[in-house]
């Protein structure tokens, strides 16, 4: 069906990272069904393959799959030239790449006096190495695309930057520090990079959607 509201979309490039996950996929075949050209990026190659084919296929809208790894400056460059040579010039990027671990999550929800001798269920028991990769992931992997594919929309003046956030940020759950943080962290890029590119053209935004099961 077509969007008739959103006839201006039709034919832009939206590029999507972490793509081929649940709300990338959801976004990929609502943003086709305005005729927008999608470019799945995501770090597991065939999920994004196969859901640019199913929409190019099913929808009859032009669906590219890439694999890209959003913590690899280099892997985002190398995929960038492949998009500008097969695709052609990117008006939006969605970055949509995320997710927690359980080697950030705590056991308990709180440390109440019963469980003062269980301490390492807690805060105390996170470890640094899971608590890092999960900021990274929703952080880092929101940062390094930006400044991978903004880069081209800045120097043309016109564009559109999306960072997935999370209700997270602003009423974080019990369990999973690194993720809320790293979300809260990522409304407050969203917010200093509006207006670093306000004067070029390029809009900077952000949602922040609740929760839903993932195969994470």
């Amino acid at each position: 069906m077509e969007h008739q509201a959103f006839k201006a979309l039709k034919d832009k490039v939206c590029v999507i990272t972490g793509g081929g996950g649940v709300l990338g996929t959801s976004m990929a075949h609502g943003l086709a069904s305005a005729g927008v050209i999608t470019v799945i990026l995501d770090i597991n190659e065939e999920a994004a393959k196969k859901l640019a084919l199913d929409i190019t296929s099913d929808m009859g809208v032009k669906s590219y799959g890439f694999k890209a790894n959003v913590l690899d400056r280099a892997s985002l460059e190398e995929v960038r030239k492949q998009i500008l040579e097969e695709v052609g010039e990117m008006d939006m990027l969605i970055n949509g790449a995320g997710g927690n671990s359980p080697k950030a999550t705590t056991k308990l929800e709180q440390i109440t006096e019963e469980e003062l001798d269980q301490l390492e269920d807690g805060f105390f028991g996170l470890e640094l190495e899971g608590f890092q990769k999960v900021f990274d992931l929703n952080f880092t992997g929101t940062l390094l695309p930006t400044m991978v594919f903004a880069r081209d929309m800045v120097a043309r003046q016109k564009g559109v930057v999306l960072n997935v956030s999370s209700m997270n940020a602003y009423k974080p759950l019990t369990k999973i520090p690194a993720y809320s943080a790293a979300k809260a962290s990522v409304n407050n890029f969203t917010e200093w990079l509006a207006v670093h590119f306000a004067k070029v053209g390029v809009r900077v935004n952000a949602i922040a959607p609740g929760f839903f099961l993932t195969n994470q």
